[in-house]
């Protein structure tokens, strides 16, 4: 797989701690700052399908956004998911962060120090 890709918020506080960790460990990444490089509908699927995770898992539910949508109501289920995943793609903020792809193609959200550590021991169980 390729390096570690980090989606990130210069303004979040979780995202800035995830990179400093990173760089405390020598880890190669590149950064991706999804507000303003804004991920399509195939990448958030991709980045999933890496976190083993559902689109509402990674939603962040109390931002303004997520409140115009109305999206505490909205279903939670397969039927729903294109619904969700459309509204991450328009609406980046409500994509939950730091989200790390490890080297191993695998994901996590790195909003912890052990979340972030995952990620780089994932990477080189596979180097």
């Amino acid at each position: 797989m390729g390096p570690m890709e980090i989606w990130i918020n210069p303004a979040c506080s979780k995202c800035r701690s995830a990179l400093s960790l990173l760089d405390a460990e020598g880890a190669s990444y590149t950064v991706r700052r999804y507000l303003e490089d804004v991920p399509t509908e195939e990448e958030i699927r991709a980045v999933l399908e890496r976190l083993g995770l559902e689109p509402w898992d990674i939603t962040r539910t109390g931002e303004p956004a997520a409140k115009e949508l109305g999206l505490a109501s909205w279903p939670r289920e397969e039927a729903a998911r294109d619904r969700w995943v459309a509204a991450l793609a328009t609406h980046p903020r409500l994509i939950q962060r730091p989200l790390i792809t490890a080297d191993d193609g695998s994901a996590v959200v790195g909003r912890s120090e052990e979340a972030v550590r995952e990620a780089l021991e994932r990477g080189k169980d596979g180097a």
